[in-house]
C-alpha cells in the first residue's frame, strides 16, 4: 500500500517567514487580529508595524483571537480531500486555545496529527522546519509526529524585551507584571518553559550591548546544541541591531544555517517592536 503524502501545516504564530513557508510548502493558518472594531488576519491583511502605528495614535493594544473549530474544520479539508495526512503545528497551548480547537476540528478527519508547540514564534518554527524536512525525506506522518513531539523540549526560545511596556499593558506574562515599574529600565531576558513565558535573567545596559550579551548566554560553548539550524527573530528592531546580533550569533557558533526573521502580529501585539530572540534546538531535553 502506497504511503499517503505528508503536508507539513501551522497557525501564523511560526514567525517561519515568507522565504521558508514557500520554500517547504508550509500552508499557514491566520490568527485574528482585532483593533478597534476591525478585524483582520495575522500576516494576511494586517502587519506587525500596522499594529504599532494603531498603538501609538490610540494607546490601545489589538486583540488577538485563537483559531475557532469551524476555521480549523475549512483549513484541514482540502489537504485531507485531496489525500494529505496533515500534521499541523499550533502555538502553545497554554497560551491560546488554538491547539484544543483544532484538535476538536481533527476528530472529524482521518490522518490530521496537531502538535502543541509549547512554543511561541520560531520556537514552534523551528518545529515545523523540522517536520518540512522530515516530510521532504519521504517520512510517514506518524513517524513525523512521533519525532518532532521529542523535540518540543528541547527548543530554546527566548527573547529580550527593550520596553516593557507592550507587556505590562497586556498583563501577558505575569512575570514581568511581577517585576514592577520601578525595572523598566531593565532588559528581561524572557525563556518560554513548560509552553509558559517567564523572566530567566534581566539585563542592563543598552539594548544592542546586552543583545550580545545574552547570545553568548545562550549559546554558550555550544556543545549541547544542534548546530543544523539557528533563528534570529526580532519584532521590528533596527537593521544595526539585527545585523550586530547576527554577527555575534556567527561569531559564538558555526550553525550551517541562520535564518533571519520578523514577528507576526500575534507576538508582536504582545512584546512590542524592540524584542529579538535567538532561537535553536538543544540535543537534550531542557530542564
Amino acid at each position: 500500500m502506497a504511503t499517503k503524502k505528508v503536508i507539513i501545516t501551522s497557525d501564523s504564530t511560526c514567525d517561519l517567514g515568507a522565504e521558508l513557508i514557500a520554500k517547504y510548502n508550509i500552508p499557514i493558518m491566520p490568527l485574528g487580529v482585532t483593533l478597534g472594531d476591525k478585524s483582520y488576519q495575522d500576516g494576511v491583511d494586517i502587519t506587525a508595524d500596522d499594529i504599532y502605528a494603531y498603538y501609538d495614535k490610540t494607546k490601545i493594544l489589538p486583540k488577538t483571537s485563537a483559531i475557532n473549530i469551524a476555521e480549523a474544520t475549512d483549513f484541514f479539508k482540502p489537504f485531507v480531500d485531496d489525500g494529505y495526512a496533515v500534521v499541523h503545528f499550533t502555538i502553545s497551548s497554554e497560551m491560546s486555545t488554538t491547539y484544543r480547537n483544532c484538535l476538536l476540528a481533527a476528530e472529524e478527519f482521518e490522518d490530521v496529527y496537531v502538535i502543541d508547540t509549547q512554543n511561541l514564534s520560531t520556537g514552534g518554527g523551528l518545529l515545523v522546519l523540522s517536520a518540512a524536512l522530515m516530510a521532504a525525506d519521504g517520512m510517514e506522518a506518524t513517524e513525523i509526529v512521533e519525532k518532532v513531539n521529542a523535540l518540543v523540549p528541547c527548543i530554546d526560545a527566548s527573547f529580550v524585551i527593550d520596553n516593557l511596556e507592550y507587556l505590562h499593558k497586556g498583563g501577558r506574562c505575569s512575570a514581568v507584571a511581577a517585576l514592577g515599574a520601578n525595572l523598566l529600565k531593565l532588559k528581561p531576558c524572557i525563556t518560554v518553559k513548560g509552553g509558559k513565558m517567564g523572566v530567566e535573567k534581566k539585563y542592563r545596559g543598552k539594548y544592542i550591548d546586552t543583545l550580545k550579551e545574552y547570545v553568548k548566554d545562550r549559546i554558550g560553548d555550544y556543545s549541547n546544541i544542534c548546530l543544523d539550524h539557528v533563528f534570529v527573530t526580532h519584532a521590528g528592531c533596527a537593521p544595526e541591531v539585527v545585523d550586530a546580533v547576527v554577527n555575534e550569533v556567527k561569531a559564538t557558533a558555526p550553525f550551517t544555517n541562520l535564518y533571519i526573521t520578523r514577528a507576526g502580529c500575534t507576538v508582536s501585539s504582545h512584546c512590542g517592536a524592540n524584542t529579538l530572540g535567538v532561537l535553536f534546538i538543544r540535543k537534550s531535553p531542557i530542564a
